[in-house]
């Protein structure tokens, strides 16, 4: 991580219509974690590892908390965004109240919106409320998005799913950017705070 670039946190805000609209698959998601398409298992006392090949679902991350992604845009240039657990939060309860549920795309082209897939579970990992990372996962921090999705769309498990082209799931939607200081600003802001003895030594 280039710890000059800026950081923005990302939220929302009051207008119903900002927030994730859309789940994409994709063949490279920018948290980096891969969903899963679960083989037959041989353990079937593990009940959300209990699924098969030829039921056609995938489960995995669909947010990270804290975890900071590379972006460069012609507005911010090249930075880094990130999603609090609280925002997070307050993301997947727009994405139900607005029934998104069956929103998939490929690859973010807005004209490839196949027909057949839909997400069916849907939790936040919370470690308090046990609620862990699924097994076969790797470990996510607390207030991070999991979810499952059912492939009805044959054509689509059969050319994108089974071959793993598609590996992962990325949000799309509008946010507001919310910019944090760097390092070196945050030094130098107590550094001026100091001095102007705004805090204590």
């Amino acid at each position: 991580m280039n710890q000059n670039l800026p950081i923005f946190k990302l939220s929302l805000n009051d207008d119903p219509d900002t927030g994730v609209t859309v789940i994409a698959l994709v063949d490279d998601p920018a948290i980096k974690r891969h969903f899963m398409a679960f083989q037959k298992q041989k353990n079937p006392s593990a009940k959300f590892l209990a699924t098969n090949f030829e039921q056609h679902i995938i489960s995995g991350p669909l947010m990270v908390a804290d975890m900071c992604i590379l972006r460069d845009d012609e507005l911010h240039g090249e930075h880094y965004v990130y999603f609090d657990a609280p925002t997070i939060r307050q993301i997947i309860f727009r994405f139900f109240k607005n029934g998104l549920t069956s929103n998939v795309n490929l690859m973010h082209l807005p004209d490839a919106k196949p027909n057949g897939i839909y997400m069916f579970e849907s939790f936040i990992i919370d470690e308090k409320r046990g609620i862990p990372t699924p097994q076969g996962f790797d470990v996510l921090p607390n207030g991070s998005w999991f979810g499952s999705y059912k492939i009805d769309n044959i054509e689509i498990w059969e050319h994108f799913i089974k071959t793993g082209e598609f590996k992962g799931f990325s949000v799309e939607g509008f946010f507001t950017y919310n910019q944090m200081l760097t390092k070196e600003e945050t030094l130098l802001k107590e550094i001026i705070d100091l001095v102007s003895g705004e805090i204590e030594p």
